[in-house]
């Protein structure tokens, strides 16, 4: 029948240093990034994207799209920097997203740097891990979606309500907006 397969290399992502997870000294010093996957109530899969700021633990995206490719979250992340001063890090796990051209590209002309944990890792990227689980527990699972644009719109709510009144033992009992307040005014 001389049926032939394409043999699929595997792409070899460079060895990655464990870094130790520091605190930043300030705003926007480290931003982690990171993706998760859900279903509308049709079946349709979904991804979130999702950044916080490290030091204060604000959720600066929390935002629904049925791919996420580089050239996306580049857009994305140029809307932040709109409003928000670019960071001097973004922490990132080796997804196909965060290895593309375009991503690695828009981090070298921003003068952004990039450091990627080790493969299978996460605890290496553990602040947006535990944005992830709060978002999954308070967003994606207590909901059934109909459309994008619900996701989108819950999220948003969320993310206002996550950053003015979710209280993190790490942040003294304070919300990421009161720590970042009370932070300049010391």
């Amino acid at each position: 029948m001389n049926l032939k397969l394409r043999v699929k290399r595997k792409r070899r992502i460079p060895k990655r240093i464990k870094e130790k997870l520091m605190v930043p000294d300030r705003v926007n010093e480290t931003w982690s990034i990171d993706f998760m996957s859900d279903a509308l109530s049709n079946g349709r899969r979904f991804r979130v994207l999702n950044v916080i700021d490290d030091y204060n633990r604000e959720s600066l995206i929390n935002e629904a799209f049925y791919s996420i490719p580089g050239v996306r979250l580049v857009q994305k992340l140029k809307e932040l920097i709109v409003y928000r001063p670019k960071p001097k890090n973004i922490r990132t796990d080796n997804g196909p997203e965060f290895l593309s051209k375009v991503f690695v590209d828009f981090c070298k002309v921003n003068d952004i740097e990039l450091q990627y944990i080790q493969p299978g890792k996460p605890s290496q990227n553990a602040y947006i891990e535990r944005l992830n689980r709060t978002f999954r527990e308070d967003v994606l699972d207590a909901y059934l979606f109909g459309s994008i644009m619900e996701v989108n719109a819950i999220a948003y709510e969320w993310q206002i309500n996550y950053k003015s009144n979710h209280p993190h033992t790490s942040l003294n009992g304070l919300s990421p907006w009161l720590y970042a307040k009370e932070s300049l005014v010391n």
